[in-house]
């Protein structure tokens, strides 16, 4: 596998400089909180030189959406068939999407990157697409994990190099991840269950609306996956066994994203497992990783838990595509605009 090289945030001197124009007399110690806790770390990022200190600035900001099937949907681990996620992408296209509407909103440019669906995408004729889609599809979505792991080692390495290769062609220095994929919950739970030792009973959430019957069906075929690829256990041996193409994507997008000194914001639970790999292959990846928002997936909130992440938001969303990420951006544009001489 072919890593980009990722440096560390850290500079003490510009550490001293910050602290000094986030602080006033007039108020307590640290009486901005975790948004300057924020605005030091988009400065880091940004490595602004503490003695021409220039005021930080966003520039073409784009949010990457990865679609991928799985083929544990056909073990009925979601509500929805699997050809809900080509659907989905479709209203992306089309522009019909929430994510759409805050994408439009924000500024961001919108990219949809087919990483392994089960189908094609085939637009109407007379259709003026409202994203980019990119085909980088590996496989027809991934093969079922309970019967076999979900892709090959070399898949997987693809997958990343994929998605890095996403980003290495993109503008700005802003990245917000989102993915869309029947099933991916499935995946993030028996990752965040097998490279950070939790249960799987806590890790397994209901996805996108369970009932109780429905959820213990799926706990069971979490558990035959997890027992079928017990020998896996390295970050890309998981990745592999029991993850997704637009798992591995996300993966290499974070790295590259952070080899160019982006500020990458994550979405949920999917994502958010993708971080787990990200940060195993490259350490400092973590300095450049922004939590947007702790999803409605009990899973989200432990694995966040491990990584010691403190997300943005908390508005108990129950679905992916970026979404989350695009509602704290506002945030980041509040932090930012502390930062400057007189944004305070």
């Amino acid at each position: 596998m072919r890593l980009p090289l990722v440096s560390p945030t850290t500079d003490a001197g510009l550490e001293v400089e910050l602290r000094g124009r986030l602080s006033r007399k007039e108020l307590p110690e640290h009486a901005l909180g975790r948004i300057e806790t924020l605005a030091l770390q988009l400065a880091r990022i940004q490595h602004a030189d503490p003695t021409q200190f220039d005021p930080l600035t966003f520039l073409a900001p784009q949010i990457v959406v990865f679609a991928g099937d799985h083929g544990i949907a056909d073990e009925g681990v979601s509500v929805f068939p699997q050809d809900t996620t080509r659907l989905r992408v479709l209203q992306m296209l089309q522009g019909t999407a929430v994510v759409n509407s805050l994408a439009q909103l924000h500024g961001f440019n919108l990219t949809v990157v087919d990483a392994g669906l089960a189908s094609h995408i085939n637009l109407p004729g007379d259709t003026v697409p409202s994203a980019t889609l990119l085909p980088r599809k590996i496989g027809y979505g991934t093969r079922n994990m309970v019967l076999s792991p979900a892709m090959s080692l070399t898949q997987a390495v693809a997958a990343v190099h994929a998605g890095m290769d996403v980003v290495r062609h993109l503008p700005g220095n802003v990245l917000a991840l989102g993915d869309v994929g029947v099933a991916a919950t499935s995946c993030a739970a028996l990752m965040l269950s097998r490279l950070c030792g939790v249960p799987l009973a806590d890790a397994c959430g209901r996805g996108s609306g369970l009932n109780e019957t429905q959820l213990q069906h799926k706990l069971q075929k979490l558990f035959a996956a997890a027992s079928r690829h017990r020998k896996a256990t390295a970050p890309l041996e998981v990745l592999a066994a029991m993850g997704g193409f637009e798992i591995a994507m996300l993966t290499g997008a974070m790295l590259q994203a952070a080899s160019e000194r982006r500020v990458v914001l994550l979405d949920g639970f999917v994502a958010s497992a993708a971080a787990l790999v990200a940060r195993a292959l490259a350490p400092a990846c973590a300095d450049y990783l922004i939590f947007a928002h702790r999803s409605a997936e009990p899973g989200h909130r432990l694995l966040l838990i491990h990584l010691q992440a403190q997300p943005l938001l908390d508005m108990e969303l129950r679905m992916g595509q970026g979404v989350g990420t695009l509602l704290a951006w506002p945030l980041l544009l509040a932090a930012q605009r502390l930062l400057e001489p007189h944004g305070h």
